[in-house]
């Protein structure tokens, strides 16, 4: 596409109305990252001894950002997203948004999911969900207003959030130290990944009830404790941990299996006490209306950054809040999901994630970094979404350019 900001510069050219910015590279010190969790892959033995991927332990951070440009000047930007969200936003999306309303969120939001006929999920709607959530942010910005006073908060005065812990050690006897500083650093809840699938038989089995039962002794009993396969398991083997899980008393255990997989959702839930969490891989209320529909999940998970946006977010709380199923949003970034958690019942939404090991990588461009305090996060008062991107830590631009 056309460059539509100047980064030298800093200054809008006239006569467009979105464009798309790459905030592309800046130094850091490599996060420490010890441990990975399952993937689905692990089945074939070429993938399952990776450790970690690579752009968490890179020197170099390269973000994208995605910004929204209106004639007169104002703009709203959302990221980091992932360059496949940038390819789409820019030969699908841009010629349905340049010349509209960028106010009429709901209008734009309807319109882009009408849009493809192979757009109703997947990449193709978290590429809606990149444009969504920036005009969001320029709404705000003109408004003069956090986001979720637009949206009809703030609720509370701040949003709890749960430790998770993606890239900590598996290892029992060090996840437990981390669990117990976690507690101590005031999260009332953390999230730990399981390394092992089918394909590690039953040593894997028996590493991943270890590390379940060391974090369980190491926080209590009666804190809230929760475990995610990332989609790596099936049905039998699902079906077996979660029956072992059970003393541990896990609050949820998330994603056994891809959510498409309803029926297996739905024969897990009947078969178990343990609670069932999915969504982070889910898309739109109507996939989310299945599942609540099916009694297959017990916690929602839908990522305001993948599954529609800001716009569709607030249509998932309000189909499950009449079904009394919590929304707990992934946290692939922060500002999105806080902003609309701020602006929910605490029934309805009542935390949201904290990847500890993957924020500060996420956030590393911006000047001004969300990180809960003592388990919780204070609400943003900047206007929009707070992003405020910091030029001293961006070494390289450019702007990003697709061939149709």
């Amino acid at each position: 596409m056309r460059p539509l900001l100047d980064h030298r510069e800093g200054t809008p050219l006239p006569g467009r109305s979105t464009g798309f910015k790459h905030c592309s590279e800046g130094e850091r010190t490599p996060q420490e990252w010890e441990e990975r969790a399952v993937r689905a892959l692990d089945l074939y033995p070429e993938y399952a001894a990776e450790r970690a991927d690579a752009w968490i332990t890179s020197p170099v951070v390269r973000h994208i950002y995605l910004e929204v440009l209106t004639d007169e000047g104002a703009s709203g930007q959302y990221g980091p997203i992932d360059v496949r969200q940038a390819f789409l936003a820019v030969t699908e999306l841009q010629g349905l948004v340049v010349g509209a309303d960028p106010l009429a969120t709901e209008q734009v939001h309807d319109k882009m999911l009408r849009l493809h006929r192979h757009g109703r999920s997947g990449l193709f709607v978290a590429a809606i969900s990149a444009v969504d959530n920036a005009l969001w942010d320029l709404r705000g910005k003109v408004a003069g207003e956090p986001v979720y006073r637009l949206l009809g908060g703030p609720t509370r005065e701040h949003v709890p959030a749960y430790a998770s812990m993606l890239g900590f050690s598996v290892e029992p006897e060090r996840a437990a130290v981390a669990a117990r500083e976690y507690r101590a650093r005031g999260f009332g809840a953390q999230k730990w990944f399981f390394r092992y699938g089918p394909s590690a038989g039953a040593e894997g089995v028996r590493r991943n009830l270890s590390m379940a039962a060391a974090v369980r002794e190491a926080v209590g009993p009666d804190y809230r404790l929760m475990f995610d396969a990332v989609m790596g398991w099936d049905f039998t083997y699902a079906a077996d941990m979660l029956g072992a899980l059970e003393s541990v008393g896990p609050f949820w255990v998330e994603e056994p299996v891809p959510p498409e997989r309803v029926e297996v959702f739905r024969r897990l839930a009947v078969s178990s006490r343990v609670r069932i969490a999915t969504g982070e891989h889910a898309h739109t209320r109507w996939q989310v209306r299945e599942l609540l529909e099916r009694g297959a999940v017990g916690i929602v998970q839908t990522d305001p950054d993948w599954a529609g946006g800001i716009s569709e977010q607030r249509h998932i709380c309000s189909l499950c809040s009449t079904y009394d199923v919590p929304v707990v949003a992934h946290g692939h970034t922060v500002p999105a999901a806080l902003h609309l958690a701020a602006s929910q019942s605490p029934q309805t939404v009542p935390m949201i994630e904290y990847l500890i090991r993957v924020q500060e990588w996420t956030q590393h461009f911006q000047r001004t970094a969300y990180r809960p305090a003592d388990g919780a996060f204070a609400l943003p008062t900047a206007p929009g979404l707070g992003l405020d991107l910091d030029p001293g830590k961006i070494a390289k631009r450019r702007n990003l350019k697709f061939d149709a």
